[in-house]
């Protein structure tokens, strides 16, 4: 794998000390009050609070509340890029990761068209290259066109910078094609990742199936529909010794396969978004379309067991499956409406306000679920440490907001949480040593 396999416009580091400051590093096993002193784009020194001075660099007064942490990692988002600019692009993708604490993110590759060559891939990678605020990966398609038909040039994709593979949107629905791609995964290296539904189950459904579907008359998707193909799945990666992602699980009865396959010597990870995590079909009674996404929300049982999975370390790590949408493409009945919902800028806030103030989980569990993501496609995870790569966020886990209330970074707002009132806020966010966030500042000029 090339070494840029990020790719960002280039940005000015900027000295900056934070000072009587809580750092919370779970990895780091830190939580405590310090002094942070960032400079040349690394953390160049810790130190007890009230110890450290920089009459050159910015200070950021903590005042012993506010907390710095490791930025986050997002392993599944959709930028739009290339062809679908009026929902996201580039830029504005890239702006509210920022916004959410996110000092890089993968995008994926379902747009128009799909990034499924390696010289669309070179020519993604450039635009991100002058247009990214925050590092951006790639996972280009498993097949042509997201057909499931014919695979890609796999080897040469990871040439040009691929991460790995999937066909987000859609299933690798036929077993033999996905092993002869989990064959050329283990010649040419990345991570198979996969968006499991069977599509002869879930066709035509708009919400889970059970009860809730049964009296709002909309047409359910089985949990099955995802559970079967995870279970599939993990047989396949266990056979050919294969490494393999599933994207946002949504039920119990896939963490139960991931679990049994782990325990098969199986090298599979996933990961669970923020909506799956807080949300269940109940909430789908109002028939709010930015409340439909793919997989559907599911039972307060399956909730649950998501975020037993989360605390326990058996999903591995948080993704937002930040999925912009115009306005007018979700202003239509519920069953018309695509699906999907954005998620970058209020992960960490409805997170923290959901889970942790409850103590449900700690906040050490979190950080580390929203970082993890990066190791799991063979990058570095942020750490707050000397020498380290300078990509922090500064929380204030006290302050409340209401989200979208004050606009969006994104250029969608179909996010399902928006109007709610969230606890826990990203103040700024530090990437390679460059603050791209800042709230009240807009993003300053690099």
């Amino acid at each position: 794998m090339r070494a840029d396999a990020l790719t960002a416009r280039p940005l000015s580091a900027q000295d900056i000390l934070f000072a009587r400051i809580r750092v919370v590093d779970p990895r780091e096993r830190i939580d405590a009050l310090l002094d942070v002193l960032v400079r040349d784009g690394e953390v160049a020194e810790i130190a007890p609070a009230g110890t450290l001075s920089a009459a050159d660099a910015e200070a950021v007064e903590g005042e012993g509340r506010l907390c710095l942490s490791p930025a986050f990692f997002d392993p599944h988002v959709h930028l739009r890029s290339p062809g679908q600019e009026h929902k996201e692009d580039l830029d504005s993708g890239t702006r509210a990761a920022a916004a959410g604490g996110f000092a890089a993110v993968i995008a994926m590759p379902n747009t128009s068209p799909v990034i499924d060559s390696p010289s669309l891939l070179r020519s993604l990678r450039d635009a991100a290259s002058r247009q990214a605020n925050v590092p951006v990966g790639f996972l280009p398609a498993i097949t042509v066109g997201l057909k499931g038909e014919q695979l890609t040039e796999m080897a040469e994709l990871r040439d040009e910078g691929a991460l790995g593979f999937t066909d987000d949107g859609r299933p690798v629905a036929g077993a033999g094609t996905l092993r002869k791609a989990l064959q050329y995964q283990r010649l040419c290296g990345g991570v198979i990742a996969l968006h499991e539904e069977d599509p002869s189950l879930s066709r035509g459904g708009a919400m889970n199936e059970g009860a809730v579907s049964a009296a709002l008359g909309v047409t359910g998707v089985p949990t099955i529909s995802e559970s079967t193909m995870v279970a599939r799945d993990a047989e396949l990666a266990a056979y050919e010794q294969a490494r393999v992602h599933f994207q946002h699980l949504s039920c119990e009865a896939s963490v139960r396969a991931v679990a049994q396959a782990r325990e098969r010597g199986a090298l599979v990870s996933c990961e669970v978004t923020p909506h799956h995590l807080l949300l269940t079909e109940e909430d789908v009674r109002s028939l709010d379309t930015a409340l439909k996404m793919n997989p559907p929300l599911a039972t307060e049982e399956d909730r649950v067991t998501l975020v037993g999975a989360l605390r326990d370390g058996t999903i591995d790590c948080v993704a937002t499956d930040h999925a912009p949408h115009a306005r007018d493409e979700k202003e239509v009945p519920f069953e018309q409406a695509p699906m999907g919902t954005t998620g970058l800028e209020t992960a960490f806030a409805a997170l923290h306000g959901g889970l942790v103030v409850p103590g449900i989980i700690t906040l050490e569990v979190l950080i580390e679920r929203m970082t993890q993501g990066a190791a799991l496609f063979g990058l570095p995870v942020a750490r707050v440490a000397t020498g380290a790569r300078a990509d922090l966020a500064l929380l204030d886990l006290d302050e409340t907001w209401v989200a979208g209330e004050q606009g969006w970074q994104s250029r969608s707002a179909n996010s399902c949480f928006a109007g709610r009132r969230m606890h826990g806020r990203v103040l700024m966010t530090i990437c390679g040593g460059s603050i791209v966030h800042r709230v009240g500042a807009g993003v300053p000029a690099a």
